[in-house]
């Protein structure tokens, strides 16, 4: 089976990270996110994946050269002109040669929904689309989707006001289509997937939709990307948080070859030629390969992406430290504070919350 995969954003909401890489390519803890979401398909039969791309699409190919990875063949769709989810959809398809049932998910949402079901409840209805929801608390920033028993979608409704929402049940931005749907979809301007061919659909009485409460995760924004971190480490998705990690007790982690001098205090994960340094502490963090946590310094709660350093005696608490950036001796970074990538923090700074790029 072939699927789309919607990877064009910029990753706003989580610059300045997002500023020279593309938030589907960020680490999650050390493997990149695009490939945990490819896996996920892969489980499920999925051979084929066209990555439809928008923003800084040279990251993808240049990652992935072989038009390979984690097993599954690579096709690049790169959108001339920002084209919305249904105008990207067409585009990528079109572009590889998909003529039969295909999937279509958002690079940026981790999940281990039962696509394989999906699948089949899809063919089962005969349906022309097929829609992946998820329970949550606060439905108001999603697109909220009631059913009938059968599962037949009786409305498509965009992020309704708080407390106005027909179901908690959210479009969890998995879909199964087939290429009838193409056609819906006018060429040449932007055209919303949510907003302008699921609900004509649903007028049509062609999309059906099947509720999944198994892991969802948007990690669109710090704190989500952070809690995507933690929910490996902590065991809420199984396996090992990693691939090649290696359980070396208390719930700390380890990749390749990292020093240890300090303490280190699970959950954790170190990656390959991390050091972490005399009278240092680490705890329930993950600092990527290469990262040099120095002589004293603390870091709690934070992920530290690969090349970083943290200067002597300094604190990162409930942060994001960017690939190469510097933390300067004796600083301390506070929640929820974002480094960008090659950024310096100077000695001695005090930053709460802020957003800092190189």
């Amino acid at each position: 089976m072939k699927a789309v995969v919607l990877v064009g954003g910029e990753g706003t909401r989580l610059r300045p990270l997002t500023w020279s890489v593309p938030k589907q390519m960020l680490p999650i803890v050390e493997q990149p996110m695009i490939e945990r979401v490819l896996e996920h398909l892969g489980r499920h039969g999925v051979d084929d994946a066209v990555l439809s791309l928008g923003y800084l699409p040279d990251a993808f190919v240049r990652a992935f050269p072989d038009g390979v990875a984690v097993g599954v063949r690579l096709t690049y769709a790169v959108e001339p002109a920002p084209l919305d989810t249904a105008g990207a959809i067409r585009f990528a398809a079109l572009k590889g040669g998909i003529d039969d049932t295909f999937v279509v998910v958002n690079g940026d949402v981790l999940t281990d929904m039962d696509l394989t079901a999906l699948v089949a409840f899809h063919r089962a209805r005969g349906a022309e689309a097929s829609i992946s929801l998820h329970p949550v608390d606060d439905p108001s920033a999603f697109g909220v989707v009631p059913t009938d028993e059968s599962g037949l979608v009786e409305a498509f409704v965009e992020k309704p006001a708080r407390g106005e929402a027909p179901t908690n049940l959210i479009n969890a931005g998995t879909y199964v289509l087939e290429p009838s749907v193409l056609d819906r979809v006018p060429e040449g301007r932007r055209v919303s997937v949510e907003r302008e061919t699921f609900p004509a659909m649903v007028a049509d009485g062609t999309l059906y939709a099947l509720a999944d409460a198994s892991y969802w995760l948007d990690t669109g924004t710090p704190e989500a990307y952070l809690t995507a971190h933690w929910d490996l480490l902590e065991g809420r998705r199984p396996g090992p948080p990693a691939p090649a990690a290696r359980d070396s007790g208390g719930g700390v982690w380890l990749l390749g070859s990292p020093q240890v001098d300090g303490e280190v205090s699970g959950p954790a994960l170190l990656g390959d030629g991390a050091h972490v340094g005399p009278g240092a502490a680490v705890d329930e963090a993950v600092v990527g390969h290469d990262c040099i946590v120095g002589r004293g310094a603390r870091i709690a709660r934070s992920v530290l992406l690969a090349g970083a350093s943290v200067g002597e005696g300094a604190r990162v608490t409930g942060s994001i430290v960017g690939p190469g950036a510097r933390i300067g001796e004796r600083s301390d970074l506070r929640p929820l504070t974002v480094v960008g990538g090659g950024a310096s923090v100077a000695p001695g700074t005090v930053l709460d919350g802020a957003r800092l790029s190189a």
